[in-house]
Parts: C-alpha cells; structure tokens; sequence
C-alpha cells in the first residue's frame, strides 16, 4: 500500500496540524510501502507570499515533520517544486475536471470571496495540482484532516473521469481522516476549526510554543453553559477538550469523561493544557535544533526529490501514452 500527504508550508503548524496530519504521518511510514510526504510549496504561491519566507517555510515544515517523528530512510520526505511531475501531471488532469468542480470547492469560495474574478487562476486549479500530487505516486490511502474530505472526493472523481475516458491507469485513492481530533477547534470560538489564517490568536495553539503559553491558553478556553465534562452538541468547547486530551492520552473520549467526573471547568482545563504542553515539548525541542541545520534539511529535500522522482516519472509517462502525448512508450499491438 502506498501513502502521500502534502502539508502547506504556510503558516506555523497548530495542534490541528499536528492532531489531524502530522500523527497520522508518523504512523504511516510502518505500514505503507512506501510512505510519501510532500512540502507542498506550489501550493503556497496560489495566495500573495514573500518568496523569501516561502522558502524558509518549507524548510521550517520538513524540520516540524523530522522532530516530529518522521524519518527520512523510513518514508520519501521532499519539496513539491523538487519534482516536475506534480506540474505536468496538473497540466494533463485538467482535461478530465471541470470549470464548474472547481467553482464549487469551498476552499475557493471561502479565500476568494467576493473578489472572485480577481484572484489567481492558481487559486481555481489548487485542487487540481493536490489531486495530480496523490495520484503522480498511485497512492491507495491520503491521511487529512475532516476539512480536506472534499478535496479528496475532487481526486476521486479525477481518477475515475480519467479511467473511464483514457483506461485503467489512476489508482482512485481512499482518504484517512482520524475518528478521534478531526477537527480539532479554536478554544476562544469552539465553532470554528483552528487555522493559522482564520482562527483566534488566543485560541490557537502551535506545536512550537512555549509551554508555559500552552497552559495559558487552554485554562483561557471557552466552555460551555453547565458543569458536567461529557461531549454534547450544545459544548462544543468541552467536546473539544476532550477530544483533544483523549489523543493526548492515546485513550477513548469516554475515559476522559470517565476520569474527570464531578470535576469542575477550571480543573480541565488546566488538565488539558498542562498534559498538552508536556506532550509537544519534546517535538518542540528537537524542532528548535533541526531548524538551525538548514543544509542538512535540503540534503533530506534533495534525496527525497529523486526517490519521489523516481516513483512519479513512471505514472506521469503512462498517463501521457494513455492520452497520446508525446513520443509513445508501449509496444504497438
């Protein structure tokens, strides 16, 4: 079984980053043959960035991944940009996905707003480029968070257009979304996600912080009306604490509701966020050291680039032969 994720290099990475995708990353590389990740630069210039920054981001992202628990001989780390064949392979699904797809996806809606006719034409073909990012590699299972499920029904549906109109050559992959910290909330407005760009600066919490600054900020977190510590549609900040503290512990959301029975909000929280803070530390730390080593980070870029070179350039061919492209590779019948 093959595995690919590509996670943005925007942004610091927040504890929904590191709930939603980043475990599952780790957990990947000893059950897929192989495990594939993907600093997905390109991804970044559909929106206004400063190239300098952009670049050090990607650097920044692979260090979080390594500190977190990645290792570069177990799966194929790299940068987007390293592999032509995410590009070109773009260029050649957009003939089996349509305008009218494209105009739908939230993601477009929610950063294009009302200025629709005004932003990037990257911006439209972002999922395009993250559909032709999973099946460059045949990959049969893509770990994201519950907000990328539409963008892995788009690649569905591109594997399948392109099966039907050229013959079987896509593998139509399969997403991973965890059960448990999917959605992983803001903790001062539980009714939305954390995100880096849409959340609160007080109620998101990065995987780099201080710990002292965790703790702050999770004995800050909005709860509910009440007392009682259970998960119910009506306390989606305490549903979301407990969500949070059940990955933590490795453990049921039910046994946490079981542990911190007939306790009061005040105690929670600071459950959480000290339990929090003391669980990232160490990827913290070892992130702290890695980041320095910019020429080692590229080395891991560098050999990664030309173990996913070398999967991608083989699939990219027989979708160019399926379709007529180019200089044909299969033996004429």
């Amino acid at each position: 079984m093959v595995i690919f994720s590509g996670i943005q290099p925007t942004g610091r990475k927040h504890l929904g980053n590191y709930i939603g995708a980043i475990l599952q990353y780790v957990e990947g590389q000893d059950r897929a043959d192989p495990a594939i990740y993907c600093i997905v630069d390109l991804h970044g210039t559909t929106v206004a960035y400063e190239p300098a920054e952009l670049r050090e981001r990607s650097r920044d992202t692979a260090a979080l991944l390594v500190a977190a628990g990645l290792d570069p001989e177990r799966c194929v780390l790299f940068r987007q940009s390293d592999v032509p064949q995410h590009t070109e392979l773009t260029w050649l699904l957009s003939s089996v996905t349509s305008v009218g797809q494209l105009n739908r996806m939230h993601q477009f809606r929610d950063k294009a707003g009302t200025a629709r006719d005004r932003v990037s034409a990257g911006l439209l073909y972002y999922p395009v480029l993250m559909a032709a990012d999973v099946l460059a590699y045949r990959a049969h299972e893509v770990p994201v968070g519950e907000d990328q499920r539409e963008h892995i029904e788009l690649m569905r549906d591109v594997a399948e257009a392109f099966n039907k109109r050229f013959g079987e050559t896509l593998v139509v992959p399969e997403g991973n979304i965890p059960t448990v910290g999917a959605r992983v909330r803001d903790l001062k407005e539980p009714d939305k996600k954390m995100s880096t760009t849409g959340g609160t600066p007080a109620g998101t919490v990065y995987v780099d912080e201080e710990p002292a600054s965790i703790v702050k900020k999770f004995k800050r977190a909005e709860t509910d009306s009440g007392r009682e510590i259970v998960r119910a549609d009506d306390k989606p900040g305490i549903s979301n604490l407990i969500e949070i503290l059940a990955v933590v512990r490795g453990t049921a959301p039910n046994a946490i509701e079981h542990d911190f029975e007939g306790k009061g909000y005040g105690d929670f929280k600071t459950a959480v966020g000290e339990e929090v803070a003391a669980w990232l530390s160490p990827v913290r730390e070892r992130y702290l050291e890695l980041r320095q080593d910019t020429a080692a980070i590229e080395e891991i870029f560098e050999a990664g680039a030309a173990k996913a070179t070398a999967i991608a350039a083989p699939v990219v061919a027989d979708v160019r032969d399926a379709m007529g492209v180019g200089k044909p590779v299969r033996s004429a019948t």
